[in-house]
């Protein structure tokens, strides 16, 4: 398996609990994040230190030459088990594949861990809560990663 990641290039994002925002960033990166039956910290290791340096943002010329560190952004980070939908059968996705709530948590945190770790500032989602996440997409930029592609 691999940790999955939908990476896009926000303007600003938020993400409301309810009727309370409980993370928000300004210039950066929204991450929702899916994690694996097998996935394991080295994923995660890959993972993170993949996106923050991931150059998707723009020089001063226009060409995307920039990271997230380059320009001091933010991230806001959202789980997401549904990125292990598995559509090929029938109508009603299948997530058998997606980790167990405590072992998907305990990376998720981990991942946020290993982001703030490098002076990078993190917003985040509640774990398994219903989110209402508001993204104001910049380019649009969207990237789709996993952590497979190292191993």
């Amino acid at each position: 398996m691999e940790i999955r990641a939908v990476v896009q290039r926000v303007k600003s994002g938020s993400v409301l609990v309810g009727e309370e925002t409980v993370g928000k960033i300004g210039r950066g990166l929204v991450v929702f994040l899916g994690v694996g039956q097998n996935d394991q910290e080295a994923d995660v290791d890959y993972l993170a230190n993949k996106i923050i340096n991931l150059r998707i943002f723009e020089d001063d010329a226009g060409k995307l030459n920039l990271s997230l560190k380059d320009i001091n952004g933010e991230i806001l980070v959202v789980s997401q088990f549904t990125l292990y939908g598995d559509c090929r059968n029938g109508r009603r996705p299948s997530f058998t594949e997606a980790a167990a709530p405590e072992v998907a948590n305990a990376l998720y945190q981990l991942f946020i861990k290993k982001i703030l770790e490098q002076g990078i500032t993190v917003a985040t989602g509640i774990f398994q809560a219903e989110m209402l996440v508001k993204i104001e997409n910049d380019g649009p930029v969207t990237m789709l990663l996993d952590s497979n592609k190292l191993f």
